[in-house]
């Protein structure tokens, strides 16, 4: 079975993205390949973020490998936090940090529409090639459920009654914004 390094080590992507190709092509982490560093995310896009961790592991390693890089885009803060969620509460801020300040941010709003977009980027033999997950919905006003990671406990997808949080695994993978990036990514892999 073919290989592909995940440039990532967030367990709960890789846990996710490894559901998904299960049977397709065998991924690895950058733990299990021995590459450590700090990857770069400088780019103002999230297409821009997800090609340069794509290329920092393609230039240390010469293996077909992909990256992604999401965000959540809400209505009334004008797309924010966008390409800066991870970090949206500061530098080495916590899932509970960003979940709080976006809260705060949205206190008076009526209008919590979001999305959540994926772009991944995979290199094969040195080419880039992009696919992107869209996944529209609202932001709660309180959190609810014990699953996923980040944004989840206050992100309601659009005809559903729960939260990321409160979803199984394979429900979530089905619909979300990495499920549906990945999804097209699986497509185009299983063309090769």
């Amino acid at each position: 079975m073919r290989t592909l390094i995940f440039a990532s080590n967030n367990k709960h992507k890789l846990e996710e993205i490894s559901n998904l190709l299960e049977g397709i092509v065998e991924i690895k982490s950058l733990k299990e390949i021995g590459l450590e560093g700090d990857i770069p995310e400088t780019a103002d896009t999230l297409e821009g973020n997800a090609a340069q961790k794509a290329e920092w592991v393609y230039s240390r390693t010469g293996l077909d490998c992909f990256a992604d890089d999401t965000g959540l885009e809400v209505e009334a803060l004008n797309g924010e936090p966008g390409v800066y969620s991870a970090r949206y509460a500061g530098e080495n801020c916590s899932f509970a940090d960003n979940v709080n300040k976006l809260l705060n941010a949205l206190q008076g709003h009526t209008n919590r529409n979001a999305r959540f977009r994926t772009a991944i980027c995979l290199i094969e033999n040195g080419e880039k090639k992009y696919f992107e997950g869209i996944v529209n919905g609202t932001i709660t006003t309180l959190e609810a459920g014990s699953e996923g990671f980040g944004y989840d406990p206050i992100f309601l997808p659009e005809g559903h009654d729960k939260t990321f949080a409160e979803m199984p695994l394979d429900i979530k993978n089905k619909i979300s914004h990495r499920g549906r990036a990945t999804q097209k990514l699986v497509d185009y892999l299983k063309t090769k």
